[in-house]
Formats: structure tokens, sequence, C-alpha cells
């Protein structure tokens, strides 16, 4: 593993860059706050429970490029992000396709969350009920935040166009839900054995095993 002095600094670093940075000018400022609102309210709860709940190593960097992702999407709107243009010319889409990256993430980096917290916490042994569940919190992650999508428009009006990102597809909040389903699913099905061997080392640590 990455000794932890040099990678979560760097972490931290990546990010506070990339928040800064994408503030400078927005597209829509409005839109770039409503969109790096989870990288606000997540990374001082990181910071403040790192001593007594520490994450594994994985989790750290998952959710840092989790927050990569959302930084960028709020700095040009999901529907202007250069990178999804090209992935929409070279496959010939029919939309900027950077959203679904965004909620394919907002499963898999949950996911993992959910599962490492139901195992360290000993609510659930090892096993087909943990991934069940963890699958579950996922979803529900992801049906709750397109909630507040539509609460947003609702009292934002017009003014949420850009922060809804549907692009005209009507379909848009379920394939969101979807590429949520898909991220956690290969989350749990890639990186479970990395997960529980960093927990196992977490708790090696915690005992007082080097």
């Amino acid at each position: 593993m990455i000794p932890q002095k040099i990678l979560y600094p760097a972490l931290g670093l990546a990010v506070l860059l990339a928040l800064l940075l994408s503030g400078i000018a927005p597209y829509d400022r409005a839109t770039w706050l409503l969109e790096v609102a989870p990288v606000l309210i997540a990374a001082p709860l990181l910071i403040l429970s790192h001593r007594r709940f520490p994450l594994t190593q994985l989790l750290y960097i998952l959710i840092a490029a989790h927050a990569l992702v959302l930084i960028l999407g709020g700095a040009y709107t999901y529907a202007r992000v250069p990178l999804g243009f090209w992935v929409e010319d070279f496959f010939e889409l029919g939309r900027n396709p950077y959203d679904k990256l965004g909620h394919f993430m907002q499963g898999f980096v949950p996911a993992l969350i959910a599962r490492e917290i139901l195992v360290r916490g000993n609510y659930l042994a090892n096993g087909r009920m943990l991934a069940f569940l963890s699958l579950c919190v996922a979803l529900a992650i992801s049906a709750f935040y397109e909630l507040l999508e539509w609460w947003v428009a609702l009292l934002a009006g017009q003014g949420a166009v850009e922060f809804l990102g549907t692009q005209g597809d009507p379909w848009d909040t379920q394939s969101d839900m979807l590429m949520a389903l898909i991220g956690a699913s290969l989350a749990l099905a890639w990186l479970s054995r990395l997960q529980d061997r960093q927990i196992a080392t977490l708790a090696q640590r915690s005992n007082g095993h080097p």
C-alpha cells in the first residue's frame, strides 16, 4: 500500500486544486455550486473522521476520483464537458454522455462505502446478503439524488436545466439509475477482495500490529 503520508495529502491537494480551478469561471455558477456540493460536504467529514474511523486506501482513492468527476461536471456542466463530446463523436452518440460517468461513479463508490461500513461495524458477515444490501444502498442514494434534482427543478424552474442535464432524453432518470446499478455491481464484483485485504490491514494496525 502507498504510504499514508504521501497518498492522503496528494489526494487532498488534487481535489482542492481542481475545486479552486473549477470555481474561477464555471459555465454557470449556480450549477457549479450544486454539482460540487457533495464534495464540499464530504471533504470535512472525511477529514474529521479520519482519526476515529479511517477508511481503506481504496475508498479514499475512489472518493477522490468521484470528486474530480463531479468537479469537472460542475465547471462545464455535464452536457458541455469536452471529454464527453469526444466520446460522443467517437461512438457517434446523440448526446454528451459525461453525466452517465457521474452516475456510474454514484453507484461504484457508495456501494463500496456501504460495504465497508457494514463489514467493519460487524453488521453483516461477508456473503451474498452483504453484497445485496451494499447494492441496495447505492441504488437508494441514486434514487434520492434523482429526487433532489426534481426538487431543485421545482424550486428553480428553468434555472435548473443545466443541473438536470437531461439533454432532451425522456428516459434520462431511468438511465441514470441504471448506470448507478451497473457501477455498484461492477465495484462489488471487482474490488470486494481487495477491500477485504485492506480492511484486514486496518484491523491489524488498530490492534497495534505493524
